[in-house]
């Protein structure tokens, strides 16, 4: 399962804390700031996969904050949940209209806001629900280890199952050798940069197998990509 990323953006201190040990409890990786102008910035730096949005916060309004991130082409799709102590139907209806996906009143239970955000991710991002993964004509079972293209099974090993996993998980994203050793290799890895090229190399000839198109685009001195439009 991905590691899911959070923007949090939230003034209260005492309640961001309790927040962040939540969700960290949850295995999310958190960007939290109390500023809605810092929390542009932010997610336009690391986009985020969903953001908790708190509608009084410090500089922007949390409406606003709302209303640029759904403008910006990073996180025009990223989920949105508002946190208020407004309570009311108008105040909750324009909330939605701006763009949320989901809104949370205070106080609120932290367990259920957890839930909440689980749910609201399985339905927009089912990558990070470890459910099944589709890229172009691309299916990945993460689950039953399986990987078809066009229908037809794909034989992968590990390495490359986990190679492409990655990238099914971040379409169009271009990864560094670096990058790429460290999410699929791991940290710690002493494997040597080029190793990727071999493993690269592995999983385009099983899945570009039959004259299919190369879907894993080679992007010079910056990496690779899953790119359909390669």
């Amino acid at each position: 399962m991905a590691r899911a990323k959070m923007l949090l953006v939230e003034d209260d201190a005492a309640l961001a804390e309790l927040l962040i040990w939540h969700f960290k409890r949850e295995d999310f990786e958190i960007a939290q700031t109390p500023d809605g102008e810092e929390a542009l910035l932010l997610a336009k730096e690391n986009t985020p996969d969903i953001v908790l949005l708190d509608w009084m916060v410090e500089g922007l309004s949390g409406i606003e904050v709302c209303r640029r991130l759904r403008r910006m082409p990073e996180t025009a799709n990223v989920p949105i949940i508002m946190l208020t102590a407004r309570g009311e139907e108008e105040d909750r209806v324009r909330g939605l209209e701006t763009g949320a996906d989901d809104y949370v009143t205070k106080p609120f239970s932290p367990r259920e806001l957890v839930a909440r955000v689980g749910a609201v991710l399985r339905r927009v991002r089912p990558a990070l629900a470890g459910e099944q993964l589709t890229y172009s004509d691309i299916e990945m079972d993460t689950v039953g280890h399986k990987v078809r293209r066009s229908g037809e099974v794909i034989p992968l090993g590990p390495t490359e199952f986990r190679l492409l996993k990655h990238f099914l998980e971040h379409p169009g994203w271009v990864f560094s050798r670096e990058r790429l050793l460290d999410a699929v290799w791991g940290h710690d890895s002493d494997i040597e940069s080029r190793t990727v090229d071999v493993h690269i190399r592995r999983l385009r000839k099983a899945i570009n197998c039959g004259d299919r198109p190369d879907i894993i685009r080679t992007v010079r001195s910056a990496g690779y990509a899953l790119d359909s439009g390669a």
